[in-house]
């Protein structure tokens, strides 16, 4: 059973960053699809000496608002 991450891509100069949020794994790509990809091989590796997870919560995403 495939288990779902969260997935939060950012863009930094010329990169688009995706970072997995129930993981401390990243990756960048020049496009978005291309950092998500890249995010999911990083994952695969990542889990291929560690069991998946049975399940995961979903973490809490939230905006914050600061006056300037």
């Amino acid at each position: 059973m495939p288990v779902r991450f969260t997935a939060a891509i950012t863009h930094e100069g010329a990169w688009q960053v995706a970072r997995c949020l129930e993981v401390e794994i990243a990756s960048q790509g020049k496009r978005v699809e291309e950092a998500l990809a890249h995010l999911r091989e990083a994952l695969e590796l990542y889990f291929e000496d560690k069991a998946l997870p049975e399940s995961i919560e979903p973490p809490i995403i939230a905006t914050i608002e600061l006056s300037t």
